[in-house]
Protein backbone atom coordinates (compact mmCIF):
# COMPACT_ATOMS: atom_id res chain seq x y z
CA UNK A 1 0.00 0.00 0.00
CA UNK A 2 1.28 3.65 -0.34
CA UNK A 3 0.75 6.63 0.59
CA UNK A 4 0.44 10.16 -1.09
CA UNK A 5 2.13 13.02 1.17
CA UNK A 6 2.52 16.81 0.26
CA UNK A 7 6.47 17.92 -0.02
CA UNK A 8 8.37 20.33 0.99
CA UNK A 9 9.75 21.85 -2.17
CA UNK A 10 9.35 24.82 -4.68
CA UNK A 11 6.74 22.99 -6.79
CA UNK A 12 5.07 21.73 -3.89
CA UNK A 13 4.56 18.29 -6.47
CA UNK A 14 3.28 14.73 -4.51
CA UNK A 15 6.15 12.56 -3.84
CA UNK A 16 4.81 8.46 -3.15
CA UNK A 17 6.35 7.21 0.09
CA UNK A 18 5.09 3.18 1.01
CA UNK A 19 4.23 2.57 4.89
CA UNK A 20 7.86 0.91 5.31
CA UNK A 21 9.24 4.37 4.60
CA UNK A 22 6.84 5.67 6.85
CA UNK A 23 7.68 3.58 9.60
CA UNK A 24 11.12 4.30 9.25
CA UNK A 25 10.15 7.88 11.12
CA UNK A 26 11.42 7.84 14.95
CA UNK A 27 8.32 7.83 17.51
CA UNK A 28 9.64 9.85 20.80
CA UNK A 29 9.67 7.19 23.67
CA UNK A 30 9.17 10.32 25.93
CA UNK A 31 6.05 12.16 26.74
CA UNK A 32 5.85 15.74 26.66
CA UNK A 33 4.92 18.27 29.40
CA UNK A 34 5.47 21.64 30.55
CA UNK A 35 5.59 24.32 28.65
CA UNK A 36 6.77 22.74 25.23
CA UNK A 37 3.14 21.52 24.70
CA UNK A 38 2.20 25.07 24.85
CA UNK A 39 5.19 26.32 22.19
CA UNK A 40 4.21 23.54 19.87
CA UNK A 41 0.28 24.57 20.40
CA UNK A 42 1.81 28.48 19.41
CA UNK A 43 3.28 27.07 15.97
CA UNK A 44 0.30 24.92 15.09
CA UNK A 45 -2.49 28.02 16.03
CA UNK A 46 -0.17 30.51 13.95
CA UNK A 47 0.97 28.17 11.19
CA UNK A 48 -0.40 30.87 8.76
CA UNK A 49 1.22 33.79 10.28
CA UNK A 50 4.14 32.42 10.69
CA UNK A 51 5.31 31.14 7.03
CA UNK A 52 4.23 35.15 6.22
CA UNK A 53 6.65 35.89 8.21
CA UNK A 54 9.28 33.67 7.14
CA UNK A 55 9.02 34.43 3.77
CA UNK A 56 9.16 37.89 4.52
CA UNK A 57 12.30 37.50 6.07
CA UNK A 58 13.53 36.08 2.98
CA UNK A 59 12.71 39.16 1.04
CA UNK A 60 14.84 40.97 3.25
CA UNK A 61 17.66 38.94 3.58
CA UNK A 62 18.02 35.95 1.40
CA UNK A 63 19.31 32.22 3.28
CA UNK A 64 22.69 31.13 2.65
CA UNK A 65 23.01 28.65 -0.21
CA UNK A 66 22.67 25.55 2.59
CA UNK A 67 23.18 24.74 6.42
CA UNK A 68 21.97 22.20 8.85
CA UNK A 69 21.36 23.27 12.41
CA UNK A 70 21.57 21.14 15.95
CA UNK A 71 18.42 21.75 18.00
CA UNK A 72 18.10 20.36 21.27
CA UNK A 73 14.69 19.51 22.88
CA UNK A 74 14.30 19.17 26.76
CA UNK A 75 10.86 19.09 27.00
CA UNK A 76 10.53 22.48 28.12
CA UNK A 77 12.76 24.64 26.14
CA UNK A 78 13.17 23.37 21.83
CA UNK A 79 16.26 25.81 20.60
CA UNK A 80 19.09 25.76 18.01
CA UNK A 81 22.44 25.31 20.03
CA UNK A 82 24.78 25.04 16.68
CA UNK A 83 24.61 26.60 12.98
CA UNK A 84 26.92 25.14 10.11
CA UNK A 85 26.93 26.94 6.89
CA UNK A 86 29.11 23.89 5.37
CA UNK A 87 27.83 21.11 6.28
CA UNK A 88 28.50 17.86 6.04
CA UNK A 89 26.37 14.60 6.21
CA UNK A 90 24.37 14.52 3.10
CA UNK A 91 24.39 11.35 2.85
CA UNK A 92 22.76 10.86 6.20
CA UNK A 93 19.34 11.99 5.14
CA UNK A 94 16.23 10.23 4.05
CA UNK A 95 16.99 8.77 0.74
CA UNK A 96 13.53 9.45 0.34
CA UNK A 97 12.98 12.74 0.23
CA UNK A 98 16.05 13.27 -2.09
CA UNK A 99 13.65 15.40 -4.11
CA UNK A 100 13.27 18.01 -2.04
CA UNK A 101 16.88 18.92 -2.23
CA UNK A 102 17.11 18.73 -6.04
CA UNK A 103 13.76 20.93 -6.02
CA UNK A 104 15.73 23.28 -3.49
CA UNK A 105 19.07 23.44 -5.49
CA UNK A 106 17.13 24.40 -8.61
CA UNK A 107 15.21 26.90 -7.22
CA UNK A 108 18.52 28.40 -5.04
CA UNK A 109 19.99 28.62 -8.58
CA UNK A 110 18.44 31.61 -9.61
CA UNK A 111 20.29 33.88 -7.03
CA UNK A 112 23.88 32.70 -7.35
CA UNK A 113 23.88 32.13 -11.05
CA UNK A 114 20.78 31.66 -13.16
CA UNK A 115 23.00 30.31 -16.06
CA UNK A 116 25.02 28.27 -14.02
CA UNK A 117 24.73 24.78 -16.10
CA UNK A 118 28.82 23.70 -14.33
CA UNK A 119 29.68 23.23 -10.87
CA UNK A 120 32.71 22.83 -8.84
CA UNK A 121 32.77 21.22 -5.39
CA UNK A 122 35.83 22.89 -3.46
CA UNK A 123 35.62 19.98 0.07
CA UNK A 124 37.23 19.72 3.03
CA UNK A 125 40.72 18.23 2.48
CA UNK A 126 40.20 14.98 3.81
CA UNK A 127 41.04 11.79 1.91
CA UNK A 128 40.82 9.24 4.39
CA UNK A 129 37.14 9.90 6.49
CA UNK A 130 34.79 7.68 4.08
CA UNK A 131 32.22 9.00 6.18
CA UNK A 132 32.66 12.92 5.06
CA UNK A 133 33.20 12.03 0.95
CA UNK A 134 30.01 10.12 1.02
CA UNK A 135 28.68 13.29 1.97
CA UNK A 136 30.29 14.43 -1.04
CA UNK A 137 29.16 11.98 -3.56
CA UNK A 138 25.41 12.74 -1.79
CA UNK A 139 26.10 16.13 -2.59
CA UNK A 140 27.20 15.52 -6.06
CA UNK A 141 24.58 13.37 -6.96
CA UNK A 142 21.82 16.34 -6.02
CA UNK A 143 23.80 18.72 -7.98
CA UNK A 144 23.51 16.17 -10.85
CA UNK A 145 19.92 15.34 -10.82
CA UNK A 146 18.98 19.43 -10.68
CA UNK A 147 20.34 19.32 -14.11
CA UNK A 148 24.08 20.94 -13.20
CA UNK A 149 27.38 19.15 -14.51
CA UNK A 150 29.08 18.53 -11.01
CA UNK A 151 32.88 17.65 -10.28
CA UNK A 152 34.85 17.79 -7.35
CA UNK A 153 38.29 19.77 -7.09
CA UNK A 154 41.03 19.38 -4.02
CA UNK A 155 42.95 21.74 -2.91
CA UNK A 156 45.47 19.03 -1.26
CA UNK A 157 48.76 20.94 -2.49
CA UNK A 158 50.62 17.68 -3.74
CA UNK A 159 47.63 16.39 -5.62
CA UNK A 160 48.78 15.83 -9.34
CA UNK A 161 45.96 13.59 -10.66
CA UNK A 162 42.59 12.47 -9.97
CA UNK A 163 42.36 10.47 -7.36
CA UNK A 164 39.65 8.09 -7.00
CA UNK A 165 38.11 6.58 -3.90
CA UNK A 166 35.19 3.53 -3.76
CA UNK A 167 33.07 4.49 -1.38
CA UNK A 168 31.29 1.55 1.14
CA UNK A 169 27.64 2.61 -0.37
CA UNK A 170 29.36 1.96 -3.98
CA UNK A 171 29.84 4.93 -4.80
CA UNK A 172 32.77 6.87 -5.84
CA UNK A 173 34.45 10.06 -5.40
CA UNK A 174 36.58 11.51 -7.98
CA UNK A 175 39.04 14.71 -6.15
CA UNK A 176 40.95 16.47 -8.96
CA UNK A 177 43.26 19.36 -8.46
CA UNK A 178 42.16 22.71 -9.40
CA UNK A 179 43.77 24.62 -11.99
CA UNK A 180 44.12 28.38 -11.61
CA UNK A 181 44.15 30.34 -14.61
CA UNK A 182 44.24 33.82 -14.65
CA UNK A 183 40.47 34.87 -12.95
CA UNK A 184 39.04 31.60 -12.97
CA UNK A 185 39.33 28.22 -11.54
CA UNK A 186 39.01 25.14 -13.75
CA UNK A 187 40.15 21.55 -13.86
CA UNK A 188 41.22 19.27 -16.57
CA UNK A 189 39.30 20.45 -19.67
CA UNK A 190 36.57 21.68 -17.11
CA UNK A 191 35.59 25.69 -16.77
CA UNK A 192 32.84 25.91 -14.18
CA UNK A 193 30.34 28.43 -14.07
CA UNK A 194 30.07 28.56 -9.99
CA UNK A 195 32.31 27.13 -7.16
CA UNK A 196 30.15 25.83 -4.24
CA UNK A 197 32.42 25.93 -0.98
CA UNK A 198 31.77 22.59 0.96
CA UNK A 199 34.69 23.55 2.94
CA UNK A 200 34.65 25.94 6.32
CA UNK A 201 37.94 27.47 5.85
CA UNK A 202 38.91 26.79 9.54
CA UNK A 203 42.75 27.63 8.78
CA UNK A 204 41.79 30.62 6.44
CA UNK A 205 40.70 31.70 2.76
CA UNK A 206 42.04 29.33 0.52
CA UNK A 207 44.65 31.61 -1.52
CA UNK A 208 43.98 29.53 -4.81
CA UNK A 209 40.13 31.16 -4.39
CA UNK A 210 41.12 34.76 -3.93
CA UNK A 211 39.90 37.26 -6.59
CA UNK A 212 37.93 34.44 -9.25
CA UNK A 213 35.76 36.07 -11.67
CA UNK A 214 32.83 32.83 -10.93
CA UNK A 215 30.75 33.56 -8.29
CA UNK A 216 31.43 31.91 -4.88
CA UNK A 217 28.85 30.44 -2.70
CA UNK A 218 28.47 30.53 0.31
CA UNK A 219 30.99 33.36 0.43
CA UNK A 220 34.32 32.90 1.49
CA UNK A 221 33.28 36.03 4.46
CA UNK A 222 31.18 33.01 5.90
CA UNK A 223 34.60 30.64 6.94
CA UNK A 224 34.95 29.94 10.71
CA UNK A 225 37.87 32.07 9.56
CA UNK A 226 35.65 34.79 9.76
CA UNK A 227 32.63 34.04 11.80
CA UNK A 228 31.96 33.88 15.00
CA UNK A 229 29.29 31.60 16.85
CA UNK A 230 28.52 34.53 19.56
CA UNK A 231 27.98 36.87 16.18
CA UNK A 232 25.34 34.15 15.37
CA UNK A 233 23.64 33.73 18.70
CA UNK A 234 23.39 37.72 18.93
CA UNK A 235 21.52 37.63 15.70
CA UNK A 236 19.25 34.57 16.80
CA UNK A 237 18.73 35.94 19.86
CA UNK A 238 17.20 39.11 17.55
CA UNK A 239 15.41 36.76 15.93
CA UNK A 240 13.99 34.85 18.76
CA UNK A 241 12.57 38.15 20.47
CA UNK A 242 10.60 39.14 17.12
CA UNK A 243 9.59 35.77 16.48
CA UNK A 244 8.16 35.17 20.27
CA UNK A 245 6.53 38.65 19.48
CA UNK A 246 4.57 37.12 16.38
CA UNK A 247 3.17 34.22 18.62
CA UNK A 248 2.78 35.52 22.15
CA UNK A 249 5.56 33.19 23.79
CA UNK A 250 8.38 33.67 26.21
CA UNK A 251 11.78 34.04 23.89
CA UNK A 252 13.42 32.12 26.48
CA UNK A 253 11.85 28.89 25.33
CA UNK A 254 13.42 29.01 21.94
CA UNK A 255 16.81 30.87 22.49
CA UNK A 256 19.78 29.29 24.60
CA UNK A 257 20.88 31.97 26.48
CA UNK A 258 24.79 32.89 26.40
CA UNK A 259 27.70 35.38 27.06
CA UNK A 260 31.40 35.56 26.02
CA UNK A 261 35.03 36.85 26.72
CA UNK A 262 37.34 38.44 24.83
CA UNK A 263 41.02 36.66 24.45
CA UNK A 264 41.19 32.96 26.36
CA UNK A 265 44.57 31.01 26.43
CA UNK A 266 43.78 27.97 28.32
CA UNK A 267 47.31 26.34 28.60
CA UNK A 268 48.39 29.55 29.85
CA UNK A 269 45.42 30.19 31.94
CA UNK A 270 44.74 33.46 30.95
CA UNK A 271 40.85 35.24 30.84
CA UNK A 272 40.16 32.30 33.45
CA UNK A 273 38.35 35.17 35.86
CA UNK A 274 36.53 36.17 33.17
CA UNK A 275 35.51 32.83 32.12
CA UNK A 276 34.40 32.18 35.43
CA UNK A 277 32.82 35.06 36.11
CA UNK A 278 30.53 35.20 32.66
CA UNK A 279 29.52 31.30 33.93
CA UNK A 280 28.15 32.22 36.85
CA UNK A 281 26.22 34.88 35.31
CA UNK A 282 24.36 32.79 33.04
CA UNK A 283 23.92 29.81 35.52
CA UNK A 284 22.21 32.61 37.65
CA UNK A 285 20.37 33.46 34.97
CA UNK A 286 19.09 29.76 34.12
CA UNK A 287 18.35 29.42 37.78
CA UNK A 288 15.83 32.66 37.82
CA UNK A 289 14.07 30.77 34.90
CA UNK A 290 13.97 27.48 36.00
CA UNK A 291 12.35 29.09 38.99
CA UNK A 292 10.11 31.09 37.20
CA UNK A 293 8.49 27.97 35.44
CA UNK A 294 9.36 25.51 38.50
CA UNK A 295 11.83 23.45 36.66
CA UNK A 296 13.79 20.82 39.34
CA UNK A 297 16.96 20.50 36.76
CA UNK A 298 20.46 21.78 37.92
CA UNK A 299 21.16 24.52 35.45
CA UNK A 300 24.84 23.92 33.21
CA UNK A 301 26.60 25.85 31.01
CA UNK A 302 28.52 24.61 27.64
CA UNK A 303 31.83 26.14 26.92
CA UNK A 304 32.96 25.97 23.22
CA UNK A 305 35.42 27.01 21.18
CA UNK A 306 33.50 30.72 19.16
CA UNK A 307 34.18 29.00 15.81
CA UNK A 308 34.95 25.53 14.36
CA UNK A 309 32.71 22.53 14.05
CA UNK A 310 33.16 18.53 14.52
CA UNK A 311 32.07 18.70 18.03
CA UNK A 312 35.68 19.92 19.09
CA UNK A 313 36.42 22.11 22.31
CA UNK A 314 33.14 21.64 24.02
CA UNK A 315 33.00 21.00 27.72
CA UNK A 316 29.74 21.06 30.30
CA UNK A 317 29.81 22.74 33.70
CA UNK A 318 27.67 23.25 36.56
CA UNK A 319 29.89 25.62 38.85
CA UNK A 320 32.47 28.50 37.59
CA UNK A 321 34.66 26.65 40.18
CA UNK A 322 35.32 23.65 37.70
CA UNK A 323 36.68 26.56 35.16
CA UNK A 324 39.26 27.21 37.75
CA UNK A 325 40.08 23.48 38.21
CA UNK A 326 40.80 22.13 34.78
CA UNK A 327 43.30 19.39 34.47
CA UNK A 328 45.82 19.70 32.21
CA UNK A 329 44.36 17.21 29.70
CA UNK A 330 41.16 19.60 29.61
CA UNK A 331 42.80 22.72 29.16
CA UNK A 332 44.94 21.15 26.58
CA UNK A 333 41.35 19.46 24.77
CA UNK A 334 39.99 22.98 24.81
CA UNK A 335 43.25 24.67 23.55
CA UNK A 336 43.88 23.68 20.14
CA UNK A 337 40.40 23.25 17.49
CA UNK A 338 40.26 21.66 14.08
CA UNK A 339 43.69 21.79 12.01
CA UNK A 340 45.62 22.50 14.72
CA UNK A 341 44.09 25.98 14.80
CA UNK A 342 44.54 27.78 18.49
CA UNK A 343 40.99 28.57 20.38
CA UNK A 344 41.67 31.90 21.68
CA UNK A 345 37.85 32.90 21.78
CA UNK A 346 35.33 30.77 23.46
CA UNK A 347 31.12 31.06 23.79
CA UNK A 348 29.36 30.27 27.35
CA UNK A 349 25.85 28.64 26.28
CA UNK A 350 22.95 27.53 28.53
CA UNK A 351 23.58 24.04 28.59
CA UNK A 352 19.90 22.44 26.91
CA UNK A 353 19.63 18.56 27.87
CA UNK A 354 18.07 16.31 25.61
CA UNK A 355 15.34 14.65 26.55
CA UNK A 356 14.81 12.45 23.63
CA UNK A 357 16.07 8.41 22.91
CA UNK A 358 16.18 6.44 20.27
CA UNK A 359 15.70 2.76 19.93
CA UNK A 360 15.17 -0.24 22.70
CA UNK A 361 18.50 1.55 24.93
CA UNK A 362 16.78 4.31 25.00
CA UNK A 363 19.63 6.18 23.95
CA UNK A 364 19.87 10.05 24.34
CA UNK A 365 19.50 11.91 20.93
CA UNK A 366 19.22 15.20 19.08
CA UNK A 367 17.41 16.53 15.91
CA UNK A 368 19.77 17.88 13.32
CA UNK A 369 18.00 19.98 10.93
CA UNK A 370 19.09 20.49 7.10
CA UNK A 371 18.04 23.45 4.62
CA UNK A 372 19.21 23.99 1.03
CA UNK A 373 18.22 27.88 0.14
CA UNK A 374 15.60 28.46 2.89
CA UNK A 375 13.55 24.81 2.43
CA UNK A 376 14.13 22.12 4.65
CA UNK A 377 14.88 19.49 3.12
CA UNK A 378 15.50 16.23 5.90
CA UNK A 379 17.47 15.15 8.90
CA UNK A 380 18.64 13.34 11.27
CA UNK A 381 19.03 12.01 15.18
CA UNK A 382 22.11 12.14 15.99
CA UNK A 383 22.33 9.41 18.65
CA UNK A 384 24.99 8.30 21.30
CA UNK A 385 25.18 5.20 22.90
CA UNK A 386 28.09 5.82 25.93
CA UNK A 387 26.30 9.63 26.55
CA UNK A 388 24.03 11.12 28.82
CA UNK A 389 21.10 14.13 27.36
CA UNK A 390 23.31 16.38 29.25
CA UNK A 391 26.74 15.87 27.31
CA UNK A 392 27.47 16.68 23.81
CA UNK A 393 26.12 13.86 21.28
CA UNK A 394 28.66 15.26 18.27
CA UNK A 395 31.74 13.03 19.36
CA UNK A 396 33.33 9.39 18.31
CA UNK A 397 30.78 6.89 18.60
CA UNK A 398 27.37 8.83 17.49
CA UNK A 399 24.96 6.83 14.97
CA UNK A 400 22.66 8.88 12.83
CA UNK A 401 19.56 8.10 12.57
CA UNK A 402 17.75 9.72 9.06
CA UNK A 403 14.60 11.69 9.97
CA UNK A 404 11.46 12.43 7.09
CA UNK A 405 10.41 15.95 7.08
CA UNK A 406 7.57 15.57 4.43
CA UNK A 407 4.54 15.99 6.24
CA UNK A 408 5.77 17.47 9.04
CA UNK A 409 7.18 20.85 7.97
CA UNK A 410 3.87 21.60 5.54
CA UNK A 411 0.61 19.78 7.02
CA UNK A 412 0.70 19.65 10.75
CA UNK A 413 -2.48 18.85 12.02
CA UNK A 414 -3.69 21.37 14.72
CA UNK A 415 -6.31 18.80 15.83
CA UNK A 416 -3.90 16.23 16.73
CA UNK A 417 -2.03 16.30 20.10
CA UNK A 418 1.33 18.47 20.21
CA UNK A 419 3.55 15.16 20.31
CA UNK A 420 1.87 13.79 17.64
CA UNK A 421 4.43 13.05 15.16
CA UNK A 422 3.65 15.76 12.14
CA UNK A 423 3.70 18.39 14.87
CA UNK A 424 6.82 17.60 16.37
CA UNK A 425 8.75 17.38 13.32
CA UNK A 426 6.77 20.49 12.05
CA UNK A 427 8.35 22.65 15.55
CA UNK A 428 11.82 21.61 14.42
CA UNK A 429 11.24 23.00 11.09
CA UNK A 430 9.88 26.35 12.19
CA UNK A 431 13.39 26.68 14.77
CA UNK A 432 15.71 25.83 12.52
CA UNK A 433 14.87 28.04 10.17
CA UNK A 434 14.71 30.60 12.83
CA UNK A 435 18.45 30.17 12.94
CA UNK A 436 18.90 30.04 9.21
CA UNK A 437 17.14 33.73 9.47
CA UNK A 438 20.00 34.46 11.77
CA UNK A 439 22.58 32.85 9.48
CA UNK A 440 21.11 34.96 6.18
CA UNK A 441 21.52 38.40 8.59
CA UNK A 442 25.16 37.00 9.16
CA UNK A 443 25.34 37.13 5.51
CA UNK A 444 24.16 40.51 4.96
CA UNK A 445 26.21 41.65 7.06
CA UNK A 446 29.61 39.92 6.80
CA UNK A 447 29.36 40.42 2.78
Amino acid sequence: MKIMQSVDSPTNSPQTMTLEQLSAVPHLTTALSGPLQKIEAHLLEHQPRIESWLRTQWLENPAPFYASVDLRNSGYKLAPVDTNLFPAGFNNLNGAFRPLCIHAVTAAREKFCPEACRVLLIPENHTRNLFYLESLAALRDILQKAGFEARIGSLIPDLKEPLRVDLPSGNQVALEPVIRRGNRLELDHYSPCVVLLNNDMTSGRPPLLEGIEQPVVPPMELGWNNRRKSAHFTHYQDVAREFSGLVDIDPWWIDPLFRNCGEIDFMNREGEDCLARNANILLDAINLKHHEYGIDQTPFVVVKGDSGTYGMNVMMVQSADELRQLNRKQRTKMAVSKEGQKVTRVIIQEGVPTFETWGPGENAAEPVVYMIDHFVVGGFYRVHTGRGPRESLNAPGMQFEPLAFADSCVTPDPQRDPDAEPNRFYAYGVIARLALVAASRELAELT
